[in-house]
């Protein structure tokens, strides 16, 4: 396993961390559907410790997979092992009985409730989910200084920025000054981390680290679906009506995974290990966070490790989505 540091930090992770969002299970927020099907811990609890075994070394959170119960678990499967390890969680989607997410009270008292949950004195990595700092960012200044002083207090080590739109991560960067980025990317479309892209040019020069979620496409870089039979996935799933699921969207894909296939190979390893070595071909990404279940799928993923794409290998991936 390799290990890339976060931005200007001293935290290193390895390459291929892991998200811990299914851990959380099934999860409604404001009447949606924002988690995963339901898990079966102990298996979820063997898959960390697999991933420990073969150095991962850093797990992804937030507060709201499963409200709290995806920080809970991972304690669990810790153990001891949790000083060992980097753990990031987030805080953004959850605002309890706060009037905002980001309301100064709601973050302190959210920073306090996931160090409890995760059973640690430092929560290594804390994010801002999402870029929403209300209208006209009315709560944007007052939360970054609430962030910071938990960092002079020692209960969090390093400020990191989330969201889904590259613009609105821009435009709060200034402000916020994270030491890290995370957002999606995948082979599919990575074109917020492409060279060019205004995002990847505030990050270089702020020297900020990328964590890229959602590498396999939620599975779908893994030929996991398929358009003569869509996946229906049940009331909690954030899944549950992703137009990226549906018959038209998985007839337009095959074909390409098709020529994947016969470069890479067909088994789901192969193509984990196609989908993960393809970003981290981008030297300002700390790492990728794939999702998983059980230790099947971890052992997917670290087939890939060590196992880097030539040159050509990307061109090809590329041309066939650019195409």
């Amino acid at each position: 396993m390799n290990y890339r540091t976060l931005g200007t930090s001293d935290i290193k992770v390895s390459e291929i961390s892991l998200g811990c969002w299914t851990l959380g299970g099934r999860n409604w927020v404001n009447g949606l559907s924002v988690g995963w099907a339901d898990i079966n811990e102990a298996e979820a609890i063997q898959a960390v410790h697999f991933a420990i075994e073969r150095g991962v070394t850093h797990f992804d959170n937030a507060d709201v997979y499963g409200n709290g119960r995806s920080e809970r678990l991972l304690a669990k499967a810790l153990g001891a092992k949790s000083k060992d390890v980097v753990v990031a969680t987030k805080l953004g989607y959850f605002k309890g009985t706060a009037v905002h997410a980001y309301d100064p009270l709601h973050i302190r008292h959210q920073c306090e409730q996931s160090l409890k949950n995760l059973n640690r004195d430092v929560i290594d990595i804390y994010y801002f989910h999402n870029a929403d700092f209300g209208p006209n960012d009315q709560y944007l200044e007052e939360a970054v200084q609430v962030m910071t002083q938990l960092k002079k207090e020692g209960k969090i080590r390093v400020i990191g920025q989330s969201d889904y739109s590259a613009t609105a991560i821009c435009r709060v960067l200034p402000k916020v000054k994270p030491q890290v980025v995370q957002s999606w990317a995948s082979a599919l479309d990575d074109h917020y981390i492409r060279e060019g892209s205004r995002l990847r040019e505030m990050m270089e020069k702020q020297k900020i680290s990328y964590v890229a979620f959602s590498p396999l496409a939620q599975g779908l870089l893994l030929g996991k679906y398929h358009s003569q039979k869509p996946p229906k996935f049940s009331s909690g799933d954030h899944r549950e009506n992703a137009s990226k699921f549906n018959a038209q969207n998985l007839t337009q894909l095959e074909p390409k995974l098709e020529k994947l296939k016969t470069r890479f190979g067909k088994t789901p390893q192969e193509l984990s290990r196609m989908a993960l070595q393809y970003l981290l071909h981008y030297d300002f990404l700390a790492c990728v966070i794939p999702g998983f279940r059980n230790e099947d799928q971890v052992r997917d993923h670290l087939f890939s490790a060590d196992k880097p794409l030539s040159k050509d290998d990307v061109t090809f991936i590329r041309d066939i989505f650019t195409n």
